[in-house]
């Protein structure tokens, strides 16, 4: 097994499908940390994977220190919350930004909430300058190493960006399991 004194981290936009690879990463054989409160419903039937810790990292960074060796599913915003005394690998999610945008607002039309005032081409705009900002930062500080990996390749062709992530992650995953998670019927909001 790979020496993994960092910790991995899947991020990205909301909707980008980082549930998906969680469990992807999660089946090639690295612990995930997640606290299993939010369960699966009929936008993420395979689980979301989330972490509540995570979300209070900037007041309460406590949770990294069992966190190496392991994988944490973090939206882009928190990322420049984490502390430079660790090392954090990032698999960062990209996906068809129309997509997102009709996955985030389908979802939050079932939850009965509004997504704000801001119409598709703003937060097209906004989405697209905070994700450069953050990829800027990740370019420009030492504690972290990131690939982009795109979802909507992985539902079409996920084989070489499979291998892309295992060798990323130190070459030792289960490339099977994780591949036998990408399940494209799970693909419904198209552009």
């Amino acid at each position: 097994m790979a020496d993994r004194n960092y910790l991995t981290i899947v991020s990205g936009l909301p909707r980008s499908g980082t549930s998906m690879m969680m469990k992807m990463v999660e089946a090639g054989g690295i612990p995930v940390m997640t606290d299993g409160k939010r369960v699966a419903d009929i936008d993420n039937p395979k689980g979301y994977y989330e972490f509540e810790p995570a979300l209070r990292t900037k007041t309460d960074p406590s949770w990294l220190r069992d966190a190496p060796g392991k994988c944490v599913k973090m939206v882009y915003m928190l990322l420049k919350d984490l502390p430079v005394t660790h090392y954090y690998r990032v698999l960062f999610m990209r996906r068809n930004l129309d997509e997102v945008l009709a996955s985030q607002k389908k979802m939050l039309d079932r939850l009965g909430k509004k997504g704000g005032d801001f119409t598709d081409e703003q937060f097209r705009d906004l989405f697209v300058k905070d994700t450069n900002k953050c990829i800027a930062m990740l370019n420009e500080l030492e504690h972290f190493q990131y690939i982009e990996v795109d979802y909507n390749e992985m539902l079409n062709n996920s084989g070489p960006l499979v291998t892309k992530v295992n060798d990323f992650l130190g070459g030792d995953m289960n490339t099977e399991a994780m591949a036998a998670v990408v399940d494209p019927s799970l693909h419904r909001n198209k552009a």
